[in-house]
C-alpha cells in the first residue's frame, strides 16, 4: 500500500510530554500519520486517526518548514528550563519519506545548533544509521531506541508487513554501536519470539525495553482491544502470547542473558 502525501505548514511542532511521556518536557513529530501501518499501532484509535479519512497507513502529513518553527520554539522552551524531547509519539521519523523529505534531519541540524539537554529517537528503520554523523555529535545526549518486536521475519510479515525487515534492523543496531551512539532495543509490543532472541540482541546493545499491550498502549490495553489484534494470534495458533502475563515471560529470559538493571519495563525504559 503507497500512502498519499499531504504538505502540511504546522505553526507549532513542540508538544507537552504528557500521560506515558510525562518524563520529558516535549514530543516532536516530524510527520503526522505513518506509512508502516502496523496493525497493533494504538495511533490508530487516537482522534488523529479516527477523525481523518482513509486507513492508518494510507496517508502521511509531511511537515514542511519544522525545522524553522523549531528553532524558535527550542529556543524559547530553553529559556524557561531543561528541555527533553521524545521523537517520535504518533509517527516513525524514519519512515520511508523521509528518505526524500529529510524533515527528522533537518530537526536534527536545528537540535545541533541549540541541543536540548537529551533526545530520544523511537524508530523501527534502517533509515536511522544515514544520520550517524549528526547522532553521534549528540554524545550522551542522545539515545536511540530501535523497535524489535520479535526476531521472526514470518512473526514481523504477519503483524507488520508494511515495517523493515528484522535483519535489516540487526544491521542498523551494528551500525549505532560501531558509532558509539547510546542505544537501546524496544522489544514494543511483544510479539511471538525465538528463546535465543536475547543472545542475538546481546552482541549488539546493553539495554533492552520490553512492553505490551495492556501497558503501552495508554488505555490498559483498550484500544488494542478495539482493533481485535487477538485475532492474529489466533491465526497463527499462538493465543498463548497474547495477554498481561506474557511480559513476565519475556522478562525472565532476557535477566537471564542482560544485567537485570539493564532491562527496563514499560515507561521506565522511555524515560530520559
Amino acid at each position: 500500500m503507497k500512502s498519499e502525501l499531504f504538505y502540511k505548514h504546522p505553526k507549532t511542532i513542540l508538544n507537552k510530554g504528557t500521560g506515558f511521556l510525562s518524563g520529558y518536557t516535549h514530543s516532536l513529530n516530524p510527520y503526522t500519520g505513518c506509512s508502516f501501518g502496523c496493525s497493533y499501532c494504538y495511533v490508530r484509535q487516537m482522534p488523529v486517526s479516527l477523525f481523518r479519512e482513509g486507513e492508518w497507513g494510507s496517508w502521511v502529513d509531511v511537515k514542511n518548514g519544522a525545522a524553522n518553527v523549531l528553532k524558535k520554539e527550542l529556543h524559547r522552551a530553553k529559556a524557561k528550563g531543561p528541555v527533553t524531547i521524545f521523537m517520535s509519539s504518533s509517527t516513525d521519523p524514519y519512515q520511508p519519506i523521509e528518505h526524500k523529505e529529510k524533515v527528522t534531519r533537518s530537526l536534527l541540524e536545528v537540535m545541533l545548533e541549540d541541543p536540548p539537554d537529551f533526545l530520544f529517537v523511537q524508530t523501527r528503520s534502517p533509515l536511522v544509521s544515514r544520520d550517524i554523523d549528526l547522532l553521534r555529535q549528540f554524545k550522551e545526549k542522545v539515545r536511540v531506541s530501535m523497535t524489535m518486536e520479535t526476531d521472526s521475519e514470518t512473526i514481523r510479515k504477519h503483524f507488520t508487513p508494511m515495517a523493515p525487515p528484522i535483519q535489516a534492523r540487526f544491521k542498523t543496531l551494528e551500525k549505532l554501536a560501531a558509532a558509539d551512539i547510546p542505544t537501546q532495543v524496544a522489544i514494543a509490543p511483544i510479539l511471538p519470539s525465538g528463546e535465543y532472541f536475547p543472545l542475538k540482541l546481546k552482541q549488539l546493545v546493553d539495554r533492552i525495553c520490553i512492553d505490551d499491550y495492556f501497558m503501552g498502549d495508554g488505555s490498559g490495553g483498550k484500544r488494542t482491544r478495539k482493533l481485535e489484534i487477538e485475532k492474529k494470534y489466533e491465526q497463527l495458533g499462538l493465543e498463548e502470547w497474547y495477554g498481561p502475563d506474557v511480559i513476565k515471560k519475556v522478562y525472565n529470559r532476557f535477566i537471564e542473558i542482560f544485567p537485570e538493571n539493564h532491562v527496563y519495563i514499560s515507561q521506565a525504559g522511555f524515560e530520559p
